[in-house]
């Protein structure tokens, strides 16, 4: 592709470990150049504004605004910038709010190096790709009874149960990120997927459903 531009390509991540291995991927190739890095969605927004990337590799799970809310925002006011979702999420609901979004590929960060470049290429055209595990979400709900009733609670993660165990013991996000070993914007990507899945409006509210029906030990 040495005839033609290389695609401009702009990192979304809270993570700087991430954006580093990143820009170092991005350098094996040619036809891909570095443009932008943003550490959450609202700088995202502001700096795809300022330097128009052809394609954004999006983070889902992110502080002061994630991923999917970046991703619609961008392709509202940039509709030529293509995005990208990269994340290490594979939850159902991410997936549909990435893809709703107008994310153009859904992939996980496990994806081998080649497979990213080619995703990238293929999303500059237009073309989208998608995890396996994102294809099947899509097939499983696509192809789920609609006439089943799902309990309010009753398709909360493992995961999820965890949090909201350990939301019934009155810790924090902070503490929660402490107990499980993980980052606070991933403990608050949990606990909001708690609440919309039981229908609360609040962390206490919340609690006292999962304590009447039982939903954690």
């Amino acid at each position: 592709m040495s005839d033609h531009n290389p695609i401009r390509v702009m990192l979304v991540d809270d993570h700087a470990v991430v954006r580093s291995g990143l820009s170092a991927f991005l350098l094996a190739f040619d036809d891909l150049e570095l443009v932008g890095e943003a550490s959450n969605g609202a700088e995202a927004v502001r700096l795809c504004g300022q330097i128009q990337p052809d394609v954004v590799l999006m983070d889902m799970v992110m502080p002061e605004m994630d991923g999917a809310t970046a991703t619609q925002q961008i392709r509202q006011n940039f509709p030529h910038t293509q995005v990208l979702a990269l994340t290490s999420f594979k939850e159902d609901n991410l997936i549909h709010r990435a893809l709703e979004a107008g994310a153009i590929g859904y992939l996980l960060k496990n994806v081998g190096a080649d497979d990213l470049a080619h995703a990238i290429r293929d999303a500059h055209t237009g073309r989208p790709t998608l995890a396996p595990e994102a294809a099947q979400a899509l097939i499983e709900t696509a192809t789920a009874p609609h006439s089943t009733e799902i309990l309010i609670g009753e398709d909360l993660t493992p995961r999820e149960k965890e949090v909201l165990a350990l939301m019934i013991k009155g810790l924090n996000n902070s503490k929660i990120a402490e107990r499980l070993v993980v980052s606070p914007s991933t403990v608050r990507f949990h606990v909001s997927n708690v609440l919309s899945k039981l229908n609360a409006t609040s962390r206490t509210e919340a609690v006292a459903y999962a304590l009447q029906h039982n939903l954690v030990k």
